[in-house]
């Protein structure tokens, strides 16, 4: 079985920012390389910016991620759009993809859970119930993290009707965590969503029959703008950030040309697990952004 490899790629960047860290502590969980380009910007700001330190626990291996490869096969000399090719090559290729990613965003640790991302569906029932996933392992991961690393905040996807059932699952993992764990000092998550300045919000109060996805009634959604223009003449915004973080995902294609670049926000709800008092120290996290490096209002 893969809980008898040793299946977690462990990367620290060990730089004078994350040595020197004294901003806040932040845990994002994704399902695969490359999701977590929707909170790339917040990231940078919090490893950069706020002198913080970011980890990341990835839940699959990538091997499914094949489906827009045409160019990526091109780039890497291999078919990956062949399922068995892709298979056999994605999972490490996606795997330095993301370090390289995280470099960029200063990310210090990446857990990688290495559970099958085998096919695409947006139920996450064949997940979560440990049909197709080692649950009981990934709980096991994800509690030592949460005890050891006394993390402030924790970041995932929405998980809204529409999401793929890895990224579900990733959600209600991260959320069962903080409901399990023990400690003193309970980690903050919430859950980030891409906007564009022209759409509106995803609607979202809670995921059918997962009530734990539920969020908090009357919350404030916290934004940060990518969009947000410096320099002379407003040349330069912390969209480039982002491309920086897309350019690394070669072997992929649909998040350059669909989402990514057109985002100018990243949108978080509150889930409701979190203790009411939180919401203050989201506010005060975002606030931070808000006025921190080329964003900060000139005096």
């Amino acid at each position: 079985m893969k809980k008898l490899l040793p299946i977690m790629l462990l990367l620290a960047f060990l730089s004078p920012i994350s040595m020197l860290a004294q901003g806040p502590k932040v845990l994002v969980v994704t399902a695969h390389p490359d999701d977590e380009t929707g909170f790339s910007v917040t990231m940078f700001k919090i490893t950069h910016e706020l002198k913080g330190t970011v980890d990341m626990a990835v839940m699959t291996d990538g091997g499914g991620g094949f489906a827009d490869s045409q160019l990526g096969a091109m780039y890497y000399g291999l078919n990956l759009t062949d399922s068995v090719v892709a298979r056999t090559h994605l999972p490490m290729l996606r795997k330095q993809e993301i370090l390289n990613a995280g470099k960029i965003m200063g990310v210090r640790n990446i857990y990688f859970m290495e559970q099958p991302d085998d096919w695409y569906t947006t139920d996450p029932t064949p997940y979560i119930s440990g049909k197709n996933w080692e649950i009981p392992y990934v709980e096991r991961r994800m509690d030592r993290l949460l005890a050891d690393r006394a993390y402030d905040f924790i970041i995932t996807m929405l998980p809204h009707a529409g999401q793929h059932g890895h990224h579900k699952t990733a959600v209600l993992m991260a959320l069962r965590a903080v409901q399990r764990f023990k400690g003193a000092n309970k980690p903050i998550i919430i859950a980030g969503s891409p906007q564009s300045a022209t759409s509106k919000p995803v609607e979202f109060s809670m995921l059918e029959g997962f009530p734990e996805t539920k969020i908090k009634p009357n919350s404030p959604v916290f934004t940060l703008n990518r969009a947000f223009k410096f320099k002379e003449n407003d040349k330069v915004s912390y969209k480039i950030v982002a491309d920086w973080v897309i350019a690394e995902y070669k072997s992929q294609g649909a998040i350059q040309e669909n989402g990514i670049h057109k985002t100018d926000m990243e949108t978080y709800r509150y889930f409701d697990v979190n203790d009411s008092k939180g919401i203050k120290d989201v506010q005060k996290l975002f606030d931070d952004l808000a006025k921190s490096g080329f964003a900060a209002p000139s005096k």
